[in-house]
């Protein structure tokens, strides 16, 4: 794939977070921070970007993951910030980090979530009494949890983490939800793949870095923006959104999420689906940037073309 990083897309907006743009690095040096262990999903997420020759870097948290990227420690951080069952649930401190931060989007990329059931080699589905399941697969298995295992204790846990963590305790009759990769990476047995209640199970990432990388002209790209409206009057977001409206920009996605230490104020989140380098996309940031308190471009990506 050619790489898509060059030009300067956004070089006078004002009211951003901004700096001189930097060229791609070889991925050979990169560092990325995710949280989990090995197996998790942001994993697969980091080589279905980046390959094999990248560094995954992982950490117990998304604050640890935040801070490695913000000191300098890593390169790169991948964000989950959407799925397709859960929406944002569990997700939103990514999208605040990078509206508030400074950081700046620069790759996207769906990952296919396919959930597996699985425990210590040679037990059967019917001695699982406990399952150890990350908040965002709670939401995505629920119905096929209580179809399989009306019974068992439904415990909080990760993916990866939890895969990593029975491998080790070697607990008898307790189950985890994670990838096939952890399964494979920790010796563990499958006994039921495809827990996700719909199949359409995708969640998306976004990798972050301190410096913008500009797609270059012309690439099929993403704009994420975040913006808030304080006390602009009655209709202030339909005239926000008409910027973009008035210019035949497309709308990828829109949500609102609550200021945290700021209640009743809120912070609304788009995606503009748009070629990198087109000047109608400049023009409507700079006509949004006259109507609102606060304007963060996230960052201009190459958009990711392997979905549904």
């Amino acid at each position: 794939m050619p790489d898509p990083y060059n030009g300067n897309y956004f070089p006078n907006m004002p009211k951003v977070k901004s700096s001189k743009p930097v060229s791609s690095r070889s991925v050979q040096r990169l560092k990325i921070a995710y949280e989990g262990q090995p197996g998790a999903y942001s994993e697969i997420a980091i080589r279905q970007i980046y390959g094999s020759k990248a560094i995954a870097v992982g950490f117990p948290d998304f604050a640890q993951v935040h801070e490695a990227l913000r000191t300098g420690a890593v390169d790169r951080a991948a964000l989950p910030v959407e799925n397709t069952l859960a929406g944002t649930a569990s997700l939103h401190d990514n999208w605040d980090v990078l509206a508030q931060e400074g950081f700046h989007a620069v790759a996207e990329t769906i990952v296919h979530v396919h959930h597996c059931l699985m425990t210590l080699p040679g037990t059967g589905l019917s001695e699982i009494r406990e399952v150890l399941v990350h908040p965002q697969p709670i939401i995505q298995c629920k119905r096929t949890l209580s179809r399989m295992l009306p019974k068992a204790l439904i415990t909080r846990g990760d993916t990866a983490a939890s895969a990593q963590k029975l491998s080790q305790t070697r607990e008898k009759g307790v189950a985890v939800i994670a990838s096939r990769l952890a399964a494979e990476t920790y010796g563990l047995s499958i006994l039921h793949e495809g827990m996700e209640d719909d199949p359409s199970n995708f969640t998306r990432f976004l990798f972050a870095a301190r410096e913008p990388i500009e797609p270059r002209k012309g690439t099929a790209s993403k704009t994420s923006l975040a913006f808030t409206l304080d006390n602009a009057g009655p209709g202030s977001l339909f005239r926000a959104l008409g910027a973009f409206a008035l210019r035949d920009i497309d709308l990828a996605r829109i949500e609102s999420r609550p200021i945290p230490g700021a209640p009743w104020r809120y912070r609304f989140f788009i995606d503009l689906r748009i070629p990198a380098g087109d000047a109608k996309a400049e023009r409507a940031i700079q006509h949004l940037s006259e109507m609102v308190t606060e304007l963060s471009v996230i960052g201009t990506y190459p958009a990711w073309v392997d979905h549904p």
